[in-house]
């Protein structure tokens, strides 16, 4: 007699379960709607590749633990990796699968993409540095021409080689026309000292401050000849996170703010000197334009035109072997969302295609 009631009782169970289990799995979908971590690759290390660097907002923001704070209170870890390989070496991370978001050079961005490694441009975080051949102390060579022949070292591969061709295409110069060498920046500084090779695409100041280096040749902040750097998500951490990109860009951008503002000049040259590279530098290699140009993140004319130009000369230098289509590569939509909530429209120059302000700075 109780039997029936039983099964009826365990049936109401069941159904009640399942509706429990029904209304939980939405919030179980949700709670996976965010990484657990995101993972930062970062194209340079420190001196003797120490893991914190400087000269971009983006150390900036590593040191002042601007996106910790931002993902704490979701339990989302930020984890950073600082490649001594600089670009070639974060473009790697991006083919295993092991970076979510990085920065680059234009040089290393091109060749990723030419290889089919899928990203999309965020936003910029340099523009308008000057460029410098430097050699060791007592070398006769006075301009480019009187290196033919010689040692001259490069980091292959980085933002540094496309700089370097445009500034010998320039004097109708190639690298043929040099023995030339790649070195990274640590090993290529202890070469200018050892006096190993004649000369090498560097800034000169601590060299120079140590007595060991001199310039031989620089370009000053040309816009035709200068490199511009990129902040790039991989596109599959978009598709399923396009809300943290824009929480990723967002911080950054209010971190670009602070860098660009003049009067925290001198706070970021300290911090940046964490890095090993000494403040004298950063003060003596960031003196020649206002930060709001230097580190303006726009996606502006003067950025796609550039980009354009930068794709070309890969090819025309034989750097990457296939052309490579801007359409579908930026991603301006986050930048322009983060201007617009940090009140930050208007805030840095737009610049045309040759380089000049559209407006009068604010």
């Amino acid at each position: 007699m109780t039997f029936p009631r039983f099964r009826r009782f365990a049936a109401l169970l069941s159904l009640l379960a399942a509706g429990t289990l029904a209304l939980a799995l939405p919030a179980i979908a949700l709670a996976q709607d965010k990484p657990r971590v995101i993972r930062i690759s970062y194209s340079g290390a420190g001196t003797g590749g120490r893991p914190l660097t400087g000269g971009t907002i983006i150390s900036t923001a590593h040191q002042q633990g601007a996106l910790e704070k931002e993902f704490a209170k979701d339990g989302i870890k930020i984890q950073w990796t600082f490649n001594p390989g600089a670009g070639p070496a974060t473009n790697e991370q991006l083919a295993n699968g092991l970076a979510d978001f990085a920065h680059h050079g234009d040089l290393p961005i091109i060749i990723g993409r030419s290889t089919g490694l899928r990203t999309r441009i965020l936003f910029s975080y340099t523009r308008f540095g000057s460029s410098y051949i430097t050699g060791p102390i007592d070398s006769p060579a006075k301009s480019l021409e009187d290196l033919k022949g010689k040692r001259l070292a490069v980091f292959k591969g980085t933002a540094s080689q496309l700089a370097l061709g445009r500034i010998l295409k320039k004097h109708g110069l190639t690298e043929r026309d040099f023995k030339t060498v790649s070195m990274d920046g640590d090993t290529l500084r202890a070469a200018i000292a050892t006096k190993d090779v004649d000369g090498g695409f560097i800034a000169p100041f601590d060299l120079q401050a140590r007595g060991v280096g001199k310039v031989i040749y620089e370009t000053g902040p040309d816009p035709e000849l200068t490199s511009q750097g990129v902040f790039w998500v991989s596109e599959e951490f978009e598709r399923k996170y396009p809300d943290i990109v824009q929480r990723v860009v967002t911080t950054l951008i209010r971190v670009a703010a602070w860098s660009s503002d003049e009067k925290n000049r001198d706070a970021q040259y300290k911090l940046w000197a964490n890095s090993g590279t000494s403040y004298y530098e950063y003060q003596k290699t960031y003196a020649d334009v206002p930060l709001k140009w230097r580190l303006s993140p726009l996606l502006d004319e003067y950025f796609v035109d550039n980009l354009k130009k930068s794709i070309q000369q890969a090819r025309e230098f034989k750097l990457i072997r296939r052309d490579v289509d801007l359409n579908g590569w930026l991603a301006p939509q986050y930048l322009n969302t983060a201007l617009k909530e940090l009140k930050l429209e208007g805030y840095w120059p737009e610049f045309n295609a040759a380089g000049k302000p559209k407006l009068a700075q604010k």
